[in-house]
């Protein structure tokens, strides 16, 4: 049974089912999930706790299913927890989980709770995740995106009393405080709890937030792609930055970049060659959030300015590696700048498409 995580709390006050899977990339959230089964748990007398965490191929699992078969000498009821990091049990993990999912059926004595991160559409047809699906409730936890940031913040405020001034400015308040935290959700949560200590309940203006809140955004290559696709001009400047002051490759981010370039011109000389846009797409293996940027890009994006970018692309790669380009920046941030904020030009539109720069889109 899925189960969406704002669903969870509705579902918890009607009742606990034996088995639950968590499985996310989002440490905060799955904890806070976590916490919640628990605490649900021990209202309805499960007061005992045994947890695994399995390390390495050679993990023990016969001690998991002994710790799930076992009559606690204390308590009648107990959870049993088990985390694995890397996703991947292995074989004797996997028939280890089909075997406790099959247990867990009518199993009122020992909750067993799950946790996983995030899993990829094979590993989720798998029969281990299959049985813990079928015979229990599996929540799956997605980030908070940076469109989602300024609601999930807001939300939180209002959780401990407080709340930004209303209108425009309070949404400036809200944007500022998102690009502040974005990409470090644990951070956020522990910049919210410092405004509790901070104010007293009731309403926070600019000045008190901007005090308050560190910059403890953290960005990575692929969250860069998608500002560079949507034309995001000033937060792409932004996170190079951030990715440059944290000490992330310059050939890493180059990849990215060039990746994204070369793919917008396959599908675009597909679509040049008669395919329709997604038979393009789907050819190129372009899914979920990239191949919605694709649709809206493509239409607009001239052939010309493609071939300028893959030739920029070609450049940069060089610079990165340390040789020197005539007319490029030496430097190998510089030079992904340029880059980045060319390609923000071709999603810009066609206004922007030929210029080299863009506007600012945030």
């Amino acid at each position: 049974m899925q189960l969406a995580l704002n669903q969870l709390a509705a579902h918890l006050h009607q009742g606990l089912r034996p088995l639950y899977t968590l499985h996310g990339d989002e440490p905060l959230l799955q904890q806070e999930a976590a916490d919640a089964i628990r605490s649900a748990a021990r209202a309805q007398g499960y007061t005992e706790r045994s947890s695994f965490t399995v390390a390495g191929a050679h993990f023990d699992w016969g001690a998991v299913r002994a710790a799930g078969g076992a009559q606690s000498l204390f308590a009648d009821k107990q959870i049993l927890e088990i985390r694995v990091p890397s996703g991947k049990p292995g074989k004797d993990g996997s028939a280890a989980l089909q075997q406790l999912a099959q247990a867990a059926v009518g199993n009122d004595s020992t909750l067993t709770l799950v946790l996983l991160p995030r899993l990829d559409k094979t590993t989720k047809t798998g029969a281990w995740f299959g049985a813990l699906d079928g015979h229990g409730v599996s929540v799956q936890i997605d980030p908070v995106e940076r469109a989602q940031l300024p609601a999930w913040i807001a939300q939180r405020l209002a959780a401990q009393g407080q709340r930004v001034v209303a209108g425009e400015e309070g949404q400036r308040t809200l944007a500022f405080f998102a690009d502040r935290v974005e990409g470090n959700l644990l951070a956020a949560h522990q910049e919210i709890q410092k405004l509790a200590l901070l104010h007293p309940p009731g309403e926070l203006g600019w000045a008190q937030i901007e005090a308050a809140v560190l910059n403890v955004a953290r960005y990575d290559v692929f969250k860069l792609s998608e500002a560079v696709l949507a034309g995001q001009v000033v937060r792409v400047q932004r996170m190079l930055d951030g990715l440059q002051a944290e000490g992330e490759a310059a050939v890493l981010v180059h990849w990215a970049l060039a990746e994204d370039i070369r793919a917008l011109k396959r599908v675009k000389d597909a679509m040049n060659a008669g395919r329709p846009l997604p038979m393009a797409l789907r050819e190129n293996r372009i899914w979920g959030h990239k191949e919605r940027q694709y649709e809206r890009l493509l239409p607009h994006a001239e052939d010309a300015a493609l071939a300028r970018l893959l030739q920029s692309a070609h450049l940069v790669d060089g610079i990165v590696k340390g040789l020197k380009v005539p007319a490029w920046p030496q430097e190998p941030w510089q030079a992904l700048q340029r880059l980045a904020l060319q390609l923000c030009a071709v999603a810009a539109g066609p206004a922007g498409a030929g210029a080299g720069t863009a506007r600012p889109a945030c």
